[in-house]
């Protein structure tokens, strides 16, 4: 088969951007191995984002809303994405790096018995016995060219290196998938979601992100950003070191270990630009350092410089956004 399989877990009851670019990736795929890409839609959402899903071009929408999928492990979902990959026999089964999909479809992957890759950034050379893709590796200071070799292969991809597929005009059927009568697991059980509360567009949705590091000495200094995201309409995002020190929540860490994004305009202040952070952020369109410190490594990736001090800089900044939009 040379079939792809999306699998996606809507976070709302409408697919995002990075959903739908998951599934331009899918489409993309599925146009080098010479089959159709396939939308499976997992969780209590699924139902109701089907619909959206379903006019961007997958041949088919597959639904899974179980009742152990409402309070799922990553032994419910690749219980569930397994059962269906394995009848349908897909070349591929893929899905956004989100948190869940890096907890699931590694499972899925040793129960397909497949080789898996995480983070793709882009397709290669495709054919019957390979899927050729391009990862990063050493925090992104290395592109990877990898060829997935096997009847089958299980990819995480990275959502903002891919566009999301325009509406086509025509939707695609919507079906029930064939999951199996429980998918939950014996020794593990779904205890407790915790949920930051968000006031500004989330972190790898947003296209402008103003993201703080230990330059902001401490969550009171943060008050300047958030201003300044607020007239600019923008996320806020911060180093792992801020994380750490307990200034901001952990949802809003941009990084290697936090969220990997990539903004059409990204404002780093008081940021020194360590590499775990620059994994995060690099792929930004346009990139704007602020900084005291003239040789902090973040000017080496940043498209505009300014060396200052962020508190003098991001209100002016912010009072000449406000003057600018009346």
């Amino acid at each position: 088969m040379s079939d792809v399989l999306i699998v996606l877990i809507p976070g709302g009851e409408t697919p995002s951007r990075s959903e739908l670019a998951a599934l331009g990736f899918g489409l993309k795929a599925a146009g080098l191995v010479g089959g159709a890409c396939d939308a499976l839609l997992l969780g209590p959402n699924a139902s109701s984002a089907a619909a959206g899903v379903a006019e961007h071009g997958a041949r088919t929408v597959l639904v899974g809303d179980h009742a152990d999928l409402a309070k799922p492990t990553g032994e419910a979902h690749a219980a569930a994405i397994g059962a269906v990959a394995k009848s349908g026999g897909y070349r591929l089964v893929a899905g956004p790096a989100t948190t869940a999909m890096r907890d699931c479809l590694p499972r899925v992957a040793a129960r397909l018995k497949a080789p898996m890759a995480s983070d793709v950034l882009a397709l290669g050379e495709c054919d019957g016995s390979k899927i050729g893709i391009t990862k990063p590796s050493f925090s992104g200071n290395l592109l990877a060219d990898v060829d997935l070799v096997g009847p089958a292969a299980v990819a995480t991809c990275r959502a903002s290196s891919f566009d999301p597929p325009a509406a086509t005009g025509a939707a695609a059927p919507i079906k029930a998938a064939e999951l199996p009568a429980t998918l939950a697991h014996a020794r593990k059980k779904f205890v407790e979601m915790n949920r930051t509360p968000l006031e500004r567009p989330e972190l790898t949705e947003a296209d402008t992100v103003v993201s703080g590091g230990r330059g902001t000495r401490g969550a009171e200094g943060f008050k300047l950003l958030e201003e300044l995201a607020d007239v600019l309409g923008a996320a806020v995002g911060a180093s792992r070191a801020v994380v750490d020190a307990g200034w901001m929540p952990n949802d809003f860490q941009v990084g290697q270990t936090g969220k990997v994004i990539a903004p059409k305009l990204y404002i780093g202040c008081g940021l020194s630009g360590a590499i775990q952070h620059l994994a995060g952020m690099r792929n930004s369109k346009t990139i704007v350092a602020i900084n005291k410190d003239a040789n902090a490594p973040i000017f080496e990736v940043a498209d505009y410089g300014l060396v200052a001090d962020l508190f003098e800089a991001v209100p002016a900044l912010t009072a000449a956004v406000k003057k600018h939009r009346g």
